[in-house]
């Protein structure tokens, strides 16, 4: 990822397999086991890829910018990350449910750095949380919190990524159910 990176730049896009880790710089990985699936968050910059696997099937969910490195193959959809959307998608064989929430807010500066302090405060207490200092100009840093809930068939996520020079925050609220 460059230091560029806009949120105006994101896309979401969901895959019907896993995507190869040398893609993208790893700035955090998450592993979460439970008895009917393997789940792996990759925070990569202000972007992520969560990936959800119940024995060969996998489905991806990807927050990037477009790249000619990404692969074309298994995408089932994508879109530019822009307002509010919701989206759903379920397996062709049944085998998952997929629902997300996503939400692109610009704010007034003010507002912005009260969210932003509010939300570094919970989130540094927290895992899934990554600063980048590198990429600051600014008083504030950007920055990548996701959360996680894993339930016995359900695997919740929700992720935030922070850019402060367009006071802008970008949330996903996904839900993976496997249906069988």
């Amino acid at each position: 990822m460059a230091s560029v990176l806009q949120a105006v730049d994101l896309q979401l896009f969901l895959y019907d397999r896993p995507l190869h880790p040398e893609l993208f710089r790893h700035f955090a990985d998450y592993r979460i086991r439970q008895q009917h699936y393997t789940a792996d968050i990759w925070v990569v910059g202000l972007s992520h890829v969560v990936t959800v696997a119940c024995g060969d099937k996998s489905v991806t969910e990807l927050v990037a910018p477009e790249s000619e490195v990404l692969p074309a193959r298994g995408v089932l959809t994508r879109f530019r990350m822009k307002g509010e959307r919701d989206l759903e998608r379920k397996a062709s064989d049944g085998g998952w449910h997929y629902m997300v929430s996503t939400q692109v807010e610009t704010m007034e500066e003010p507002l912005y750095k009260s969210v932003h302090n509010d939300l570094l405060r919970h989130a540094q207490v927290r895992s899934g949380f990554v600063q980048y200092e590198q990429w600051a100009d600014g008083d504030l840093i950007p920055f990548s919190y996701i959360d996680h809930e894993a339930r016995d068939r359900e695997f919740h996520v929700h992720a935030f990524h922070a850019f402060p020079l367009e006071h802008t925050l970008v949330k996903t609220q996904s839900i993976f159910e496997l249906t069988r």
